[in-house]
């Protein structure tokens, strides 16, 4: 196992100091490790990975050193724009190096929204013209040969990190805000105050994980939710899109504040399309919790006063049951595009479970659900 601080100290010795990106499982302890050590605004929380490597372009045009700009693989997607129109050697030719959480890698077990990009990570990163290397306990070795590299080409390397690779490292910094409701309680209240035909579209991550066990627990089904296992930020985009197309049935979108940061220009499009029927409720634990619990940009930003600045018709914000169950009563009965922010606490059940039906099983039951 690599050590979070040989690896960081290493690449200090490169000369990398500005660290930007998502956070990812794979590379939680790193990340951690990054908050704790560098120095002010040198590590970045980006909202997205495409806003990380136009941070670390920014740098590099100031200093004329490379960064680093960590990711989850799912996040190439996000990437691949700047990737290819900004940092590639026939544009800009920006040096930068890639650190990459492989998740969903072939011939071990993840979770279904991995196993594709697990597959084709390192051809899309072939295909890109980026060098990568598999971390290993020759880190120093890899580091070396990636800053040769991205020097004498500038251009980006990228190091891809298996699952394990890190060793754990606990954070100095962990802020705690004290709310009454957990995440899983603020989903249970809701859940109980919705119709039998109301539909749910709920974000990637623990939130999925804990609204299909509130059904779970209360020998409910499954067919009024759409789980979006990956595809982080777009749960409500799926959602408006059902609410355009279902104008007569209530369209809940349960959203996370790191997934809504990530794509916010989503919420210029549901106000400008004044779907009535769609309910924004956007769950703040102010953290990425599902892929270690590193801020979210969400500490310094009102949520509410950003969706009525967009054009939606009417935001609250509530931290108790009672209140959120007396606003639950008032987004029911009012007309969209409304949200609904919920802060609750961080963290989760450690015995959560996940789904266990397929995305294949999920899109059907909740398509048979629709159906009028």
């Amino acid at each position: 196992m690599v050590k979070v601080k040989e690896f960081y100290n290493s690449l200090r010795e490169h000369n990398v100091t500005f660290f930007t990106g998502v956070p990812d499982s794979l590379l939680k302890d790193f990340c951690a490790y990054a908050s704790d050590n560098a120095a002010g605004t040198d590590h970045v929380i980006a909202a997205n990975e495409g806003n990380a490597l136009a941070l670390a372009t920014g740098h590099h045009l100031a200093t004329g050193k490379f960064g680093l700009v960590y990711m989850q693989n799912s996040g190439l997607g996000n990437a691949i724009n700047p990737l290819t129109s900004l940092v590639d050697p026939q544009i800009y030719s920006i040096p930068l190096l890639l650190l990459i959480g492989w998740r969903g890698e072939p011939g071990f077990k993840d979770e279904p929204q991995h196993v594709k990009m697990g597959q084709v990570t390192l051809p899309i990163l072939d295909a890109l013209g980026i060098p990568h290397k598999v971390l290993d306990d020759n880190f120093k070795g890899i580091i070396d040969q990636a800053s040769n590299y991205i020097k004498k080409n500038s251009s980006p390397f990228s190091i891809v990190v298996r699952a394990g690779t890190f060793e754990k490292y606990d954070s100095r910094e962990d802020k705690l805000i004290n709310f009454e409701m957990s995440r899983e309680q603020a989903i249970a209240e809701i859940v109980k105050s919705l119709g039998h035909k109301d539909i749910i579209v709920s974000t990637t991550g623990k939130t999925s994980r804990e609204l299909f066990e509130c059904r779970q627990i209360n020998n409910l089904g499954h067919n009024q939710d759409f789980l979006t296992v990956g595809s982080m930020g777009h749960s409500s985009s799926i959602a408006l899109g059902i609410a355009l197309a279902k104008p007569n049935r209530q369209v809940y979108c349960l959203d996370g504040d790191g997934a809504l940061i990530m794509h916010l220009g989503s919420l210029s499009v549901i106000a400008q399309l004044k779907a009535t029927n769609f309910k924004h409720i956007v769950i703040n634990n102010f953290v990425h919790d599902s892929v270690g619990g590193q801020p979210t940009a969400a500490i310094t930003t009102d949520i509410p006063a950003i969706a009525k600045a967009a054009g939606y018709i009417d935001t609250f914000s509530v931290s108790t049951r009672a209140d959120l169950i007396a606003a639950m009563k008032k987004i029911k009965a009012a007309v969209g595009p409304i949200l609904l922010e919920v802060k609750v606490n961080k963290g989760a059940r450690k015995d959560l479970g996940r789904p266990s039906t397929t995305p294949i099983q999920n899109k059907e039951l909740f398509m048979h659900f629709l159906k009028d």
